[in-house]
């Protein structure tokens, strides 16, 4: 029987100041040599993924944008895309005008992925992110409010702000789109990630899977954003820094991710 592996990033497999440990790569590398059949699904896009899991081998297909998209490991190859349709744009669009907060915009414009705002109505909070992304080849600044970032094949939104101000967008968004309001690991802002209905991280392993024929599916997580992945699962592994409600529904709880929890299990229980 054959078994695919698939871990979430950050807090998880990264340790919580955003790194791969060496142990934790050189870990997976082995057991990638001996058949381990690993790939990992991330809210990031495959072009920060890549940078902080460089030196992870492997040619298995990569999870990313929170299900948006399956890519090939290295080329970015888009194997599976999730694009927004006219009606879940439109419920972004409404909630923009509800409650003058501007999210950023992804897409592919002319076949490139870009990140789209105007930088004459974004928050403090979003003017930061975007600092955090300069020489990014994928930021575009452009004119004309939220609306003119409405181009290209758009497949995620982003909100940015503190937590009593995004809950009236989330509940706003959430029966029109696919939702995930948690908190940003590493400031005290919350995240608001507008994606596709079909777009999960659930609906992309399944697929993954399918594609490279496994048998099962064993998963690994911290955030509120693996619940759906968890319930597909066939095992599934809480870090030990998870959330409680990802703790609740899981196979066991792991090592932390400053542990190296999921490498360790990996370690004891592959082969």
């Amino acid at each position: 029987m054959s078994t695919l592996y698939v871990s979430d990033l950050d807090s998880t497999l990264l340790r919580s100041d955003a790194t791969l440990s060496t142990f934790t790569r050189d870990t997976i590398n082995k057991l990638t040599e001996k058949g381990l059949m690993f790939s990992y699904a991330t809210a990031r896009s495959a072009v920060t993924a890549s940078a902080v899991t460089k030196g992870l081998c492997g040619d298995i297909p990569i999870i990313v944008y929170t299900g948006a998209f399956i890519m090939e490991n290295g080329t970015h190859k888009i194997l599976l895309s999730n694009f927004m349709t006219d009606d879940e744009v439109q419920a972004v669009t409404d909630a923009v005008r509800e409650f003058n907060l501007c999210p950023i915009t992804y897409a592919y414009v002319g076949g490139k992925e870009r990140f789209m705002y105007d930088p004459e109505v974004i928050s403090e909070s979003v003017r930061e992110f975007i600092k955090t992304r300069e020489g990014d080849s994928r930021s575009m600044a452009v004119t004309g409010g939220f609306e003119g970032t409405l181009r290209g094949d758009i497949f995620y939104f982003t909100f940015m702000e503190q937590k009593e101000k995004l809950r009236p967008v989330y509940d706003f968004l959430k029966l029109r789109c696919n939702c995930l309001f948690q908190p940003d690991n590493y400031t005290d802002n919350w995240f608001l990630e507008v994606m596709p209905i079909k777009a999960t991280k659930a609906n992309s392993a399944l697929k993954l899977k399918e594609i490279l024929g496994a048998d099962k599916l064993i998963a690994f997580g911290d955030g509120y954003n693996d619940i759906k992945l968890f319930e597909v699962a066939d095992e599934a592994y809480a870090v030990g820094n998870a959330v409680d409600e990802l703790k609740t529904i899981a196979t066991g709880v792991i090592g932390t991710c400053d542990e190296d929890g999921v490498a360790h299990w990996l370690l004891e229980n592959f082969g």
